[in-house]
């Protein structure tokens, strides 16, 4: 029988880690390898570190509640110690292990029980083969989500995932920037592996699914930890599985218990936004919105944000085509998330109005969306290069299209449909996109005869 439990890794979206001053920023592309660094997150010794990042702990909460987990009121610190050059101070502070109490326990997100949520500080960056160590990111806060084994096969898995990854963007609370990374844990009729760090989820299939054949085939008698070779698609041991003794934990004396009022757990629940599950049903009951548009709008937060802020003043069957379909399709071009340029609720808003008021065409409507980016402007500011022309106008320029295309004209009435569209095109292209083209189609088969 297989079972298969995740270990998910989260950075929080605060600006500074969890116990000293420090910028919490990850990778190479946001600072120089240990510029973002002090005597507290370098594990320097007589080093102490200060009160636990407030920001941090309501952001573990946040996370927890959003998963359906209960909130234990009083935390403890605990010292998981491992020698390793990631980790300067010898163990890590994190509030899990043997006598730990986590920050979220017994929750339930899409059918899968949640074991725990917890609060914890990330190592520094060790590269194996030069032997340099980063500390840029030792001491960022992290969330660790474990979930029982529950999963049944990989593709439960990733499209569990892919919806978790989508609700935590809902509450802001992870640094979507740096993703998350799972330690996978895998059994089939012998102990269980875990695979770690797996930071994709094509990589999470593949581990997954090589993992179950492989055990299929030797029956796991140790607890082991493995890694994935991602050229190779193969798993390999990389050590014995530690035991939780093996960790040593001891109650961190450096640390005082973080204590949770009731008011301030009410207070972080009162404010979590809807989840994409709640958006999703109330996009279809309150707006009439179809489910598959729907789905396409709840992906991201701040999509189906914007487009509830246009429908206040639009109607929801215009605002849909340009919001899930047109706005998406800038943006997907212009490789830009929406929250990355700067377009106004109120600009969109009239753009749409000008369309729906026949004052615009919509191919005129959709260039001036291509200008919204990376700053939109109100477009009735421009109304006289964009609006629409008038009947007379569309006819001297079928004109002058008939007369300079008289191959096309010829094609058309020897029976060629598509010279009609070629035809059409042309007067669009001459008119700058201002005419009408259910206007122009129709004065055009009308000279054609």
């Amino acid at each position: 029988m297989v079972k298969i439990g995740l270990e998910i890794h989260g950075y929080l979206n605060t600006n500074e880690k969890l116990f000293c001053r420090c910028k919490a920023e990850h990778g190479m592309k946001f600072a120089k390898p240990n510029t973002n660094i002090c005597p507290i997150c370098t594990g320097q010794p007589g080093a102490k570190p200060l009160l636990t990042n407030s920001s941090a702990v309501e952001r573990a909460v946040q996370i927890s509640l959003i998963l359906g987990c209960k909130i234990n009121e009083k935390l403890v610190w605990q010292r998981k110690h491992y020698d390793w050059p990631d980790m300067p101070k010898g163990f890590q502070s994190t509030i899990s292990g043997t006598y730990a109490i986590p920050t979220g326990f017994k929750g339930k997100f899409m059918g899968i029980k949640i074991r725990e949520a917890h609060l914890e500080e990330d190592p520094a960056s060790w590269n194996p083969e030069t032997g340099e160590v980063d500390y840029n990111r030792s001491g960022s806060p992290l969330v660790e989500i474990v979930t029982e084994p529950d999963f049944k096969d990989s593709e439960k898995v990733v499209e569990w995932l892919k919806q978790l990854i989508i609700t935590l963007d809902y509450v802001k609370a992870i640094d979507k920037n740096s993703g998350i990374k799972v330690d996978v844990n895998v059994s089939t009729t012998g102990e269980r592996v875990e695979i770690k760090n797996l930071n994709s989820l094509s990589n999470i299939k593949s581990a997954i699914e090589y993992e179950i054949q492989r055990q299929k085939k030797e029956k796991q008698k140790t607890r082991e930890t493995r890694t994935f070779d991602e050229s190779k698609g193969i798993t390999i041991k990389m050590r014995e599985k530690e035991q939780t003794e093996d960790y040593r934990f001891i109650s961190e004396p450096d640390l005082p218990i973080i204590k949770l009022e009731k008011n301030r757990i009410d207070r972080i629940k009162k404010n979590l936004p809807e989840t994409p599950h709640e958006k999703l049903q109330k996009l279809i009951k309150k707006h009439k919105i179809e489910k598959k548009y729907a789905k396409v709008l709840t992906q991201k937060l701040e999509i189906v944000e914007f487009f509830e802020k246009v429908t206040e003043s639009v109607k929801p069957s215009l605002a849909i085509h340009w919001v899930a379909g047109e706005l998406l399709r800038v943006l997907n071009y212009a490789k830009k998330e929406l929250e990355e340029v700067d377009i106004k609720p109120e600009h969109f808003i009239e753009l749409l109005d000008l369309i729906e008021n026949n004052v615009i065409t919509a191919l005129k409507a959709k260039e001036i969306l291509n200008q919204f980016v990376p700053k939109s402007f109100p477009p009735k500011e421009r109304i006289k290069e964009h609006s629409k022309i008038s009947s007379n106008e569309i006819e001297n320029i079928v004109s002058k299209v008939l007369k300079e295309n008289q191959k096309a004209v010829s094609d058309f009435k020897e029976g060629r449909g598509e010279a009609l569209n070629f035809l059409l095109g042309q007067v669009m292209k001459l008119s700058k996109k201002r005419a009408d083209s259910a206007v122009a189609m129709g004065i055009l088969k009308k000279r054609l005869g």
